[in-house]
């Protein structure tokens, strides 16, 4: 059950202010964190990604980088498994995943906001008081980054694509330094923000995807 990537990361941005570490409530860091997300007009992020299923016991990890440009352009690369992306062309949304589905690419309508479907800051990040109820989870180091972390449960009738989630917002820039979920299946998602840049140029091209030579293009349009 490799990383159903439809579902990875937008959580990084720029910097605010952020409130002295006494001062820190759920719902106070997670307002840090949306407000430095909704700053970041670009953002460049290379993670790793540890997927867990209790079920079989097993344990896969992967690594890529994640490209993001306001309003709808977003691109998930990843270096293991090598040639696996995700592209929101603005236009369309292209999974193109060969080490789980050789020899096809599923193409779907765009949406507006790609965050939504694929990005999993986006998803934590998006009206979060209204959509989750939230909690303290403690204080942790990540990547030698003091942070404060923020529970969430879906409340009744929302979208969300877990059960519960974990976010881990810097202390000093209110960025997301680590996210974690538990799916609808039960896998643990686990990312870890290995390097972070944000408000940085980006090539046009970074957010293209031409399907390769013999591979079925799946239109999914019917499909929703």
């Amino acid at each position: 059950m490799r990383l159903r990537r439809a579902s990875l990361i937008s959580l990084f941005t720029g910097a605010v202010v952020s409130a002295p570490v006494f001062a820190q409530t759920p719902a106070a860091t997670l307002a840090r964190a949306v407000a430095t997300y909704r700053a970041a007009s670009t953002m460049r992020v290379s993670f790793d990604q540890t997927l867990t299923n209790p079920l079989t016991a097993n344990t896969m990890t992967s690594h890529g980088e994640l490209v993001r440009k306001k309003p709808n352009l977003l691109s998930i690369s990843f270096a293991d498994p090598a040639k696996d992306r995700i592209v929101a062309d603005g236009t369309s949304l292209w999974v193109y995943l060969p080490s789980s589905a050789p020899g096809q690419v599923i193409k779907l309508p765009a949406s507006k906001s790609p965050g939504a479907m694929i990005d999993p800051l986006g998803q934590v990040l998006t009206s979060p008081r209204d959509r989750f109820t939230l909690g303290d989870a403690g204080t942790a180091t990540i990547s030698g980054r003091a942070t404060h972390a923020v529970s969430l449960v879906p409340k009744r009738g929302t979208d969300a694509l877990f059960t519960k989630a974990t976010v881990w917002v810097d202390d000093k820039d209110g960025t997301v330094r680590q996210i974690e979920t538990t799916e609808q299946s039960g896998v643990n998602r686990q990312i870890v923000i290995t390097k972070l840049s944000t408000n940085v140029p980006v090539p046009r091209g970074t957010f293209v995807f031409t399907p390769p030579a013999k591979v079925r293009v799946i239109d999914g349009q019917s499909a929703l």
